[in-house]
C-alpha cells in the first residue's frame, strides 16, 4: 500500500514536472515568434498612447480651467506624464528599430530616457506633498525644490557618464552597472514616497473627521502613496535580478512577455491609476471685484 502510494506521488511530480516544461516551451515559443513580439510591442504601444493621450486631455482641461495659474505643479505632473508615455508608444511602435540599433549603448540611451524622465515625474509628486507637509508644519520649504533639482541633476549626470562608460568600455560590467543605478535609485523614489505620503497620510487622519474633503485626501494619498511605492520597488527588484539572472533581462525583442509584464506593472497601470485618482480639476479662481456670498 506503501509502495502505491510512493509511486502515485511520483506520478504526480513528473506529471506538475512535465506542465511546468509545458509552460516554459509556450513562453520560448511566444519568446520566438516575430507574430506575438509584433502584437505584444503593439500593444504596448497602444496602452502607453492612451494613458499619454489621458494625460494631455487632463492638462488642457486643467489649462482651461485655471489658464491664470501658469505652470503649476498640477499641469506639469500631466505634462511630464503625457511626454513620458507619448515617448514610450512611439519607442515600441518602432521596436524593431529600436531593439537592433548599433551601438548598444544607443539602445540604452532610448529605452533609458523615459525611464529617467518617469523618475522625475514622480519624484516631482514627491515634492509635491513634501511641500504641502511642510507648509502645514510650519516647517521651511526653501530647500525642497533646490533639492528636487539636485537630485535629479545628479540622476541624469551619473545616468550620462554610465553610457559613456558603457560605450569606452564596451564591458558587460558596465551594462550591470545601469541596471543597478536604476534599481537603487527606484527604491530611493519609493522611500520618498513611502517617507511623505505616508507622513501626510497620518498628519490627514488626525485632522478632525468633519473637515471637508478629509476622507477623500486620506483615499486619494494612501492609494498613490500604495500605488506608486510598489511600481518603483517592482522596478527595483527586476532590475536587481537582470543583472545576475540574464533571463530576466528586459528591453530586448526576444522577451517580450516579460516586457509586457513588467512595463505593465511598473509604468502604464500606476500612470493610468494614478491620474485616475487624481483627476480632479482645481477650483476656479473667484474674480477680485465680486465675492461669493458666504
Amino acid at each position: 500500500m506503501a509502495w502505491m502510494q510512493r509511486t502515485k506521488s511520483f506520478v504526480l511530480r513528473e506529471g506538475e514536472i512535465q506542465a511546468a516544461l509545458g509552460v516554459l516551451s509556450w513562453w520560448d515559443e511566444i519568446d520566438e515568434s516575430e507574430q506575438w513580439q509584433r502584437g505584444i510591442y503593439y500593444t504596448l504601444c497602444a496602452c502607453y498612447a492612451s494613458v499619454s493621450l489621458v494625460a494631455l486631455v487632463q492638462l488642457v482641461r486643467i489649462q482651461l480651467r485655471v489658464p491664470e495659474y501658469g505652470w503649476t505643479t498640477q499641469k506639469l505632473f500631466h505634462l511630464m506624464n503625457f511626454i513620458v508615455n507619448g515617448l514610450r508608444a512611439l519607442l515600441f511602435a518602432l521596436y524593431q528599430s529600436v531593439f537592433l540599433i548599433k551601438p548598444q549603448v544607443l539602445e540604452m540611451v532610448l529605452m533609458d530616457l523615459p525611464g529617467l524622465l518617469f523618475f522625475s515625474t514622480y519624484t516631482l509628486l514627491v515634492l509635491f506633498w513634501a511641500e504641502i507637509y511642510h507648509q502645514a508644519r510650519s516647517l521651511p520649504i526653501d530647500k525642497l525644490r533646490p533639492t528636487y533639482f539636485a537630485s535629479n541633476g545628479f540622476m541624469y549626470f551619473t545616468q550620462v557618464f554610465i553610457w559613456i562608460f558603457i560605450r569606452l568600455s564596451r564591458s558587460p560590467v558596465s551594462v550591470k552597472a545601469a541596471k543597478l543605478f536604476f534599481s537603487v535609485m527606484s527604491f530611493s523614489v519609493a522611500l520618498g514616497f513611502l517617507i511623505y505620503g505616508g507622513r501626510l497620510f497620518f498628519m490627514l487622519r488626525r485632522f478632525p473627521i468633519e473637515s471637508r474633503g478629509r476622507q477623500k485626501k486620506l483615499y486619494e494619498v494612501g492609494c498613490v502613496t500604495g500605488i506608486c511605492c510598489a511600481c518603483f520597488l517592482i522596478r527595483c527588484f527586476v532590475l536587481a535580478l537582470a543583472t545576475v539572472y540574464k533571463d530576466a533581462d528586459i528591453d530586448v525583442l526576444d522577451h517580450p512577455i516579460l516586457n509586457l509584464i513588467y512595463y505593465m506593472l511598473v509604468e502604464i497601470v500606476p500612470s493610468a491609476l494614478v491620474l485616475f485618482i487624481l483627476r480632479k480639476l482645481p477650483p476656479k479662481r473667484v474674480s477680485d471685484h465680486y465675492q461669493p456670498i458666504s
